[in-house]
C-alpha cells in the first residue's frame, strides 16, 4: 500500500489562459514554503512533479529540505487543450468543466487514464506535485465520480489516496477554495 499526497501546485503569476507556463506568484512561494513545515513530520519521500515551472517551483522547497531531486512526470502534467490560442484555452476549459470524461473526445479520456497510471505505478508513498484537473481526475476515480471538476482544491492544498492492489482510494480531499482558473 502507498499513499499518495496530491498537492496543487501554488498560485501561479498568471491564468491557464494568460500564460502556457507561468512560474509562481510571491503569495504562490509562501504557499509552497509551508509545504515543508507540513511534511517534516514525515521522512523524505519521493517526490513527482508535472514539467510545468509551478509544479516545480512549488516542490523546490520541500526538495531543498528533504535534499533531494524530483522526478519529473509528464503525465500528471495541466490537462492538454486543443489550441495554443491563449484566450482560447480558457473558454474551453470552462466549457469542460461541468462534463464527464464518458461525454468527451477520446484524447481527454486517454489523458485521464494516464494520469492515473501514473498513479497507480507508484509502489511507495510519494508526493506529486501537479495541477487542479488532475487532481479531481484522480480524486474522481478513487471515487467513481467521472465529472472532470467535482471539487475545487486550493492552491498548495493536501489530497490524499491510497494506492492498493492496482487501485485508487480516497483518503481525504484537499482544502477547496475559489479559483482562478474556472
Amino acid at each position: 500500500m502507498a499513499l499518495i499526497y496530491l498537492i496543487r501546485h501554488g498560485r501561479a503569476a498568471a491564468g491557464w489562459d494568460a500564460d502556457p507556463d507561468p512560474g509562481l506568484d510571491d503569495l504562490g512561494r509562501q504557499q509552497a514554503q509551508h509545504l515543508v513545515e507540513r511534511f517534516a513530520p514525515l521522512d523524505p519521500m519521493p517526490v513527482v512533479v508535472s514539467p510545468m515551472a509551478r509544479t516545480r517551483e512549488t516542490a523546490a522547497p520541500l526538495l531543498e529540505h528533504w535534499a533531494s531531486q524530483p522526478r519529473v512526470e509528464p503525465r500528471v502534467s495541466e490537462i492538454p487543450s486543443p489550441t495554443d490560442a491563449l484566450a482560447a484555452r480558457g473558454d474551453w476549459l470552462r466549457g469542460i468543466a461541468g462534463q464527464r470524461y464518458a461525454d468527451l473526445d477520446g484524447w481527454l479520456q486517454q489523458w485521464r487514464q494516464g494520469v492515473l497510471d501514473a498513479l497507480l505505478e507508484l509502489q511507495t508513498s510519494t508526493v506529486v506535485v501537479t495541477h487542479f484537473i488532475a487532481i479531481n481526475a484522480a480524486a474522481g476515480a478513487a471515487v467513481d465520480d467521472d465529472r472532470v471538476v467535482h471539487f475545487r482544491p486550493n492552491h498548495c492544498s493536501l489530497t490524499v489516496l491510497r494506492q492498493e492492489a492496482g487501485r485508487l482510494s480516497l483518503v481525504s480531499l484537499g482544502a477547496e477554495a475559489e479559483t482562478r482558473v474556472l
